[in-house]
């Protein structure tokens, strides 16, 4: 049965958006962070717990593991997600943040398979399990958060900032790669040198803990006079589940987008025999202009509304997307990949920002954080390992260009996805218009 609950005083304190923003995105800055150092130096963690006959192999098994955390996002979503429109969304920011610093810390401190043997990619193993299932509900719970205390008129801004923080983490972990490059040698570097950016980040968590310890919850949850048990939000989803897989496939080029333009970028430019230290300030640029252009197409998107960004990026991405690679991949140089990964950057920003927003507006109304969640993590379940499938998609074609390919299959499922999920949206009005 819906739990009825007490509807807490009102706070007479007036809320200072930025400053709940920052706290709100903080931690997913420290998630995002984690997931891109694995990303910028998975041939040394490779070497580290996966070593193999060969570089190819041991690469695959690496980003395989990197992979493989997404699988437990949906599960994440479902069971955090319920807890935080149960309990609320300060409470569910706070437990995603304390799984999520134990992820971390597993990958920073455990010792390599030649110190301990199997038990070092075990447990690398289940700290990225770990760490994929509290990120299920992380995003929900942070886009929903901002969903909830933004302006009515300016929901695409404020909602924008749920990635904007993930592109700060981006480039952080890029030029952190790049000192530590001009600093270490190649071996140093292989042997210990990629732990510590991960020790930085577990140095940075106490800090983050203590600004989210100090959010305030939403008005709108707040204000709630019910709340819903698990088994009640597990009807809603089964109920709303079309909304849930339409949600999922608008994520798709989201997901598969990103991890290709800056997780990717470092292993891919080495694999077009580009500088290591050139790919990851490419990485570092890539995270800028998504920085800047997500904010910006978010506050578009509040003025000309979600649908026509959406359209627009996906059109573009399946017009663009092979060509662009195949031009790279033609003559590789520093100068092609950067302008290819800036293009792939503006269509990825623009699109997210109309999409984020949008998918708070078709999830189930009653289960927002746990709908946001499972439709996002279902995406990034697949997206995720689009480090892995290029990888064994160019070394089975030996074609560079395949990254292009996966992108445009994807964006022609986005597409769709965007064209049917106008249905909730109009029917989604009519109820409220009802009311």
């Amino acid at each position: 049965m819906m739990q009825t609950e007490a509807t807490p005083a009102a706070d007479p304190a007036p809320r200072n958006l930025a400053w709940d923003v920052i706290r709100v995105a903080s931690g997913n800055f420290i998630e995002m962070y984690d997931f891109m150092v694995f990303g910028y130096f998975a041939a040394a963690i490779g070497s580290a717990y996966f070593p193999g006959s060969s570089d190819i192999g041991t690469l695959l098994k690496a980003l395989a593991t990197f992979g493989v955390g997404f699988l437990m996002r949906p599960l994440g979503a479902i069971v955090l997600g319920a807890y935080t429109d149960k309990h609320g969304r300060r409470a569910g920011l706070l437990l995603t943040l304390a799984l999520m610093s134990v992820g971390i810390a597993t990958m920073a401190f455990t010792p390599g398979y030649v110190a301990i043997g199997l038990a070092a990619p075990i447990i690398v193993l289940v700290g990225r399990l770990l760490q994929g299932f509290s990120a299920g509900a992380e995003l929900g719970n942070v886009s929903v958060y901002l969903a909830e205390i933004a302006p009515a008129n300016r929901k695409g801004f404020y909602v924008s900032w749920q990635s904007a923080s993930q592109q700060i983490a981006v480039v952080v972990a890029a030029l952190v790669g790049v000192v530590l490059g001009m600093t270490l040698t190649v071996a140093q570097l292989s042997d210990w040198g990629w732990r510590v950016p991960l020790a930085i980040g577990c140095l940075i968590v106490p800090l983050l803990f203590l600004m989210r310890r100090h959010l305030r919850e939403s008005d709108s949850f707040a204000q709630r006079k019910t709340r819903p048990e698990t088994a009640e939000i597990m009807g809603y989803l089964w109920r709303d589940r079309g909304r849930v897989l339409t949600g999922m496939a608008m994520v798709l080029i989201t997901t598969v987008s990103f991890y290709m333009i800056t997780a990717y970028t470092p292993t891919f430019g080495k694999l077009l025999h580009l500088p290591e230290r050139a790919n990851l300030l490419i990485t570092a640029g890539v995270g800028l202009s998504n920085l800047i252009w997500l904010p910006l197409m978010g506050a578009l998107s509040d003025r000309i509304g979600r649908t026509p960004i959406l359209l627009g990026c996906t059109i573009l991405a399946i017009l663009t997307a092979y060509p662009a690679m195949a031009w790279l991949a033609s003559a590789p140089s520093v100068l092609r990949l950067l302008l290819v990964e800036l293009w792939l950057s503006a269509i990825y920003a623009s699109y997210n920002s109309a999409m984020v927003v949008h998918l708070t507006e078709i999830v189930p109304e009653e289960a927002g954080a746990s709908g946001f969640s499972l439709a996002y993590s279902l995406a990034t379940a697949i997206g995720g390992f689009t480090p892995f499938i290029v990888t064994w998609l160019i070394a089975t074609t030996h074609n560079s260009a395949m990254p292009g390919a996966w992108l445009t299959l994807i964006a022609a499922i986005s597409l769709g996805a965007a064209l049917f999920s106008r249905r909730y949206t109009a029917s989604r009005a009519i109820v409220f218009s009802n009311h």
